[in-house]
């Protein structure tokens, strides 16, 4: 694997698992009111946005980040397994 796609892996993996501990944080006190929601969670400020849809998350993400290429955030899902997969964006 060519050195800026291990580099930007390594990246990825150290932003989901960042966003990963604080979304577990975060779980307990919000799947009552926000079940099955998405969350999305930016690791630096631990701030994180909500939305019932997908298509509502993004607009949120691009509503508050712009668009840009640059991985800033990991989205989850609020449920009684923690996650519906995870979404880059």
């Amino acid at each position: 694997m060519p050195e800026q796609k291990r580099h930007q892996r390594e990246q990825r993996d150290a932003l989901a698992a960042k966003c990963r501990e604080i979304f577990e944080r975060l779980r307990p006190q919000l799947i009552e009111t926000n079940y099955n929601w998405h969350i999305a969670i930016d690791p630096e400020t631990e701030d994180y946005l909500l939305d019932l849809t997908l298509k509502g998350i993004t607009q949120k993400i691009r509503d508050t980040y712009g668009n840009t290429n640059q991985v800033k955030l990991t989205i989850f899902r609020l449920n009684d397994t923690g996650t519906c997969g995870r979404l880059w964006l």
